[in-house]
């Protein structure tokens, strides 16, 4: 769980402005930190367990700024390219709302944490960084939480989120792989469907 509160904590203070290109992206993670974690800390109703508010604000400062059809194609990996374009198109939309549910439901076990910026190895012309922070927990050791990112034509975008070493897409991978060979593309959609329908329920 301290995972996946980290995983959240990121995603939100990383996401929570559209990302203007002459800024470098550490610069405004940092820019926003501190009033995104302002607003999580006073909202009661997220930190007792409000789903549907905290479900809101995952999509109001995260989506906009997230390539989820490149996170699935990482984490579908060499079977992406199997998929035909509305398979792509599904698996895309299943997999974000899988994990809109999955940062959501974390999100209402955040209490204290802070975050601390690392130095970004970043060159002029670079179009894919890596944005190095911490989270800072009382009474734990800090977690090391990276972002992936590239730039597009409309800024910067996260593709990938990794804790403790860890890469979220690749995590996913070796459960995709073993369902893609199990019950074929179609499969995997409805496993991701599947799950999302119970956490959905799960929140009612």
């Amino acid at each position: 769980m301290k995972s996946f509160i980290a995983v959240v904590l990121g995603l939100v203070v990383t996401c929570s402005v559209a990302f203007a290109q002459e800024d470098p992206p550490d610069a405004l993670i940092k820019k926003v930190t501190e009033d995104v974690l302002t607003i999580v800390r006073q909202d009661k109703d997220i930190q007792n367990g409000n789903s549907k508010k905290a479900v809101e604000l995952v999509e109001a400062k995260v989506l906009p700024n997230f390539n989820f059809q490149r996170m699935t194609a990482l984490a579908v990996g060499r079977d992406w390219n199997k998929a035909t374009p509305e398979q792509k198109k599904r698996l895309s939309e299943a997999f974000r709302t899988l994990l809109v549910r999955t940062y959501s439901n974390a999100l209402t076990g955040y209490k204290d944490q802070t975050v601390r910026f690392k130095p970004t190895k970043m060159q002029s012309g670079d179009t894919d960084v890596e944005v190095r922070t911490e989270i800072v927990q009382p009474g734990s050791k800090p977690i090391q939480l990276d972002y992936s990112m590239e730039k597009q034509a409309d800024g910067w975008k996260v593709y990938d989120v990794v804790v403790a070493g860890v890469s979220l897409v690749s995590n996913y991978r070796n459960t995709f792989s073993q369902e893609v060979r199990a019950n074929g593309i179609d499969g995997l959609v409805r496993m991701i469907e599947n799950k999302n329908k119970q956490l959905e329920a799960s929140d009612k």
